[in-house]
């Protein structure tokens, strides 16, 4: 489907927005499921891209900077996904898949945009630093509004040129895709989220956590429990868990002493 102009602006301001949040980190515009579901609030598709926004959540959640190693670019992958997935029109779990393959080579290359940027923003700094030794308060601001707003073109640019691609353009080409390669791109999409996720729980696993996704496992096939409800009863659970922690952990029946860790899950757990 081809946007209206109310679209095309909304649209735009997201990715804006997006790009200055990939910095800040005040109010997480970057992360995929903000940015997917700002932008199918925009053009009106927004249960599909709160979908693929949770998808592409699950693979972002690996991706971390590391020393000198950038992370892929997730305000470019969500964006530019989205557009992608909204002007294709298919909403199937095949159309889905090809926007997170484009997504990810999308973020691998907005890697190129990030450093030029970041090249451009040493000059800045440096106009920034001679408005400060003068004494120019609102030239050092006008300065970082300058960076912040390099930081924003960064992803609103490459989305104005998928905007006014023609959603024909993009239907005809990933019409072109070969079965193998879209079943592959389905496949595929399954194990780049699992292994997201799997790298999540790697760094955050410890063996007080360790029931707690358990019991997600355990509740997660059951189709009665809404994701609301699961959400509910592991808020439950962490609340009751923090209490027994806080009034109980290591006393020994109003005793003078005390036995354990203070962490009574932990104790229990080195038991076995």
């Amino acid at each position: 489907m081809d946007f209206n102009i109310v679209s095309i602006i909304l649209v735009l301001i997201v990715a804006f927005l997006a790009g200055m949040e990939g910095i800040l980190d005040q109010f997480q515009f970057h992360q995929p499921i903000i940015a997917c579901s700002l932008i199918g609030l925009a053009t009106g598709h927004m249960p599909e891209c709160i979908i693929l926004g949770g998808a592409l959540q699950l693979i972002a959640l690996g991706w971390a900077n590391v020393g000198a190693a950038v992370a892929p670019d997730a305000a470019l992958a969500s964006v530019a996904s989205a557009i992608i997935f909204v002007k294709a029109g298919n909403f199937t779990a095949d159309g889905r898949n090809v926007a997170i393959a484009a997504a990810i080579t999308l973020a691998t290359v907005g890697l190129v945009l990030t450093m030029v940027v970041r090249t451009l923003s040493v000059v800045i700094v440096h106009q920034a630093d001679r408005a400060a030794e003068q004494g120019n308060f609102r030239g050092v601001e006008f300065w970082h509004i300058v960076a912040l707003a390099c930081q924003g073109l960064r992803i609103a640019i490459p989305a104005i040129l998928l905007l006014f691609i023609p959603s024909e353009v993009i239907q005809h080409t990933l019409g072109l895709l070969p079965e193998w390669f879209t079943k592959g791109m389905t496949i595929g999409g399954g194990f780049v989220v699992a292994v997201g996720y799997a790298m999540v729980i790697n760094l955050m696993a410890t063996k007080e956590v360790w029931p707690f996704f358990f019991l997600g496992f355990a509740l997660a096939p059951l189709k009665e429990l809404t994701l609301i409800a699961t959400g509910i009863i592991g808020v439950c659970a962490a609340i009751i868990y923090l209490n027994v922690t806080k009034n109980g952990g290591g006393s020994n029946n109003g005793g003078g002493t005390s036995s354990g860790s203070g962490d009574p899950l932990g104790d229990i757990l080195n038991d076995y």
